[in-house]
């Protein structure tokens, strides 16, 4: 029976991985498998709803993305699933030109997009998902309720046609096997369906109508969002209005609308010598480092970090996907965005360092803690 636990957090690192199956899913998207030897069974064991980030050259330059599992845990092998962005190297080439037998660089499973109950009897998960958003909540929702015969899962997903509906066989094949416990709505921006309701943007209006008529707050134990930024936003804020508790509701961004993930700047930040310094002292794998940065060169702890530790994890680098998570021992820093870390994480000392800049003549992070 898939598990529903997640695993201990662990430190994040890159293994090859060969590519035993590249799937069509529709024209722009495709589900990647990877073989998973038994020497490395440890490192890729995942709770649903979690992602991983794979590692790349591509035209001479190294290009790391992060996306998440989209089935259940079973040994031996993971899929994902890349959907084409619009002028995306990594997933253009995933698209085109990746085949079976290809050798990725694969990190170990990462992120905190899991359920929190510990019983799934009786309970009922809903999840509100746009375009490749859908990828964690099919993981979510098979194991939901291939795990509990009581469980029930409501999932509103939104698309802009029939054609670009990821996963149309699967959902399909769920909502027989678990006709009376899967309650399926697609909704379709640019088609028009029979039910007004679900024919059109979620808005703000819209999702109110979803969460009076379709989907009722006060029935929901857990709530799972993942999509662009715009609708998770929107959905978070519908929630509110409708009296749902925020420590109830998990979401997750596919994409924030800023650029990262690519290479990181690993050459000195230079800057006079009488100038301004930050120091920063940082735990990694059991040994300490310290790297100087200048003031005046708004660098981040992140690209500190690498000039001498290249190792230092991080994945999409836009503070999405929480891979460069540390915890703040001494000093102060400024985080500019979170779209990864849960508030307790966060009052416990945790920051982005993608994000991160000291405001503090000394800082103190821990990568391991």
């Amino acid at each position: 029976m898939p598990s529903t636990t997640t695993p201990v957090r662990r430190r994040a690192r890159f293994h090859t991985l060969r590519v035993a199956q590249v799937r069509p899913l529709t024209s722009d998207s495709v589900e990647v498998t990877f073989a998973v030897p038994d020497a490395l069974h440890g490192e890729f064991d995942y709770a649903p709803g979690q992602y991983v980030a794979l590692r790349a050259h591509l035209d001479g330059h190294e290009v790391r993305r992060s996306y998440s599992l989209c089935r259940p845990p079973e040994p031996g092998a993971l899929s994902v699933a890349i959907k084409r962005d619009e002028g995306g190297v990594f997933s253009t080439w995933a698209n085109d030109e990746l085949t079976a037998g290809t050798e990725i660089d694969v990190m170990s499973p990462q992120g905190t997009f899991t359920s929190t109950l510990n019983d799934l009897g009786g309970k009922h998960l809903a999840g509100i998902a746009a375009g490749s958003g859908i990828t964690p909540l099919m993981a979510l929702v098979r194991t939901t309720l291939e795990s509990s015969p009581t469980a029930r899962v409501s999932l509103v997903y939104a698309n802009r046609s029939s054609l670009d509906v990821m996963f149309l066989e699967e959902l399909a094949d769920l909502k027989d096997r678990f006709p009376t416990r899967f309650a399926l709505h697609h909704v379709l921006t640019r088609e028009q369906r029979t039910a007004p309701l679900l024919s059109g943007r979620l808005d703000g209006e819209r999702l109110d109508a979803v969460l009076h008529g379709l989907v009722r707050p006060q029935t929901v134990d857990e709530w799972f969002l993942c999509g662009p930024i715009g609708l998770v936003q929107t959905t978070r804020e519908a929630l509110d209005r409708a009296g749902v508790d925020p420590a109830h509701v998990r979401y997750e961004l596919f994409t924030t609308g800023e650029p990262g993930g690519g290479p990181r700047r690993a050459a000195p930040a230079t800057t006079p010598d009488d100038g301004a310094r930050f120091t920063i002292d940082f735990t990694l794998d059991g040994q300490s480092a310290r790297v100087e940065t200048p003031v005046d060169a708004h660098e981040s702890i992140l690209d500190a970090a690498l000039r001498v530790r290249p190792d230092t994890p991080f994945a999409c680098a836009g503070g999405v996907c929480g891979t460069c998570r540390a915890r703040v021992i001494e000093g102060s820093v400024q985080m500019k965005e979170n779209y990864a870390l849960e508030p307790d994480e966060i009052e416990r000392g945790y920051v982005l360092t993608c994000q991160s800049r000291p405001t503090t003549p000394c800082v103190v992070v821990d990568y391991d803690a």
